[in-house]
């Protein structure tokens, strides 16, 4: 289960998914510089307490979201809202499936080890939202959990406590040549577009590295 992931902050330009510019809309821009200056990059889960807000990419501008989806307005649906897994988005997630976004990182943290490409260049995570209206305070607030999917390359060393240290889980990154699929609103979420994701996301999970050797690293969460 990934619980913090961010952007380095060194002003790598984040492509929008299938374009060759960077994000250029001007108030896209401000809000993931200001939340980088704000958070060093960090992007970390939401809470009644914690209340930052992370970057979302919903169709082709950022909006700010809390990273924990709720299903209405009395706060975050169930112990784990913030992740997703991948093979239970039709079943236990359909109606966040729905509405897809995207999360700018450059980086995740899983199994205590930091993992990115080996370049350090920025990509792009999968997420599902939901918009609710706050019960307590009326506000319209975006929600979001994370999408993961079973770890692989190096990534597969390191197993989940959530599944008894019998599985790795790690984010599931989805590639420019896939984003507008991802992010299509008229796009249904179904099996057939999870099964399309988890092949997309192949090259890009099996190029995360870690910040020690595979070697070292012990079996935790």
């Amino acid at each position: 289960m990934c619980a913090s992931y961010g952007l380095s902050g060194d002003s790598t330009p984040i492509p929008l998914p299938g374009e060759d510019e960077p994000i250029s809309e001007p108030g896209s821009l401000a809000l993931l510089n200001d939340w980088i200056t704000q958070h060093n990059g960090h992007a970390k889960i939401t809470g009644r307490k914690a209340k930052n807000l992370n970057p979302v990419l919903i169709g082709d501008r950022l909006e700010l979201g809390w990273w924990s989806l709720w299903a209405d307005g009395r706060g975050p649906r169930g112990r784990n809202s913030f992740n997703a897994r991948d093979d239970s988005l039709v079943r236990r997630w359909s109606h966040a499936f729905q509405h897809r976004a995207l999360l700018p990182a450059s980086w995740y943290d899983e199994g205590k080890p930091r993992w990115s490409l080996a370049d350090g260049s920025p990509f792009w995570l999968a997420a599902v939202t939901s918009t609710v209206t706050d019960d307590e305070t009326g506000e319209t607030r975006l929600t979001y959990a994370m999408v993961t999917r079973r770890g692989t390359g190096k990534a597969s060393a390191v197993k989940s406590k959530s599944s008894g240290g019998t599985e790795s889980r790690m984010p599931l990154p989805i590639p420019a040549d896939f984003a507008a699929e991802w992010l299509d609103p008229e796009r249904a979420g179904d099996a057939e577009l999870v099964a399309e994701a988890q092949i997309a996301s192949e090259e890009l999970s099996r190029a995360m590295q870690p910040d020690r050797p595979v070697e070292t690293l012990p079996t935790l969460f």
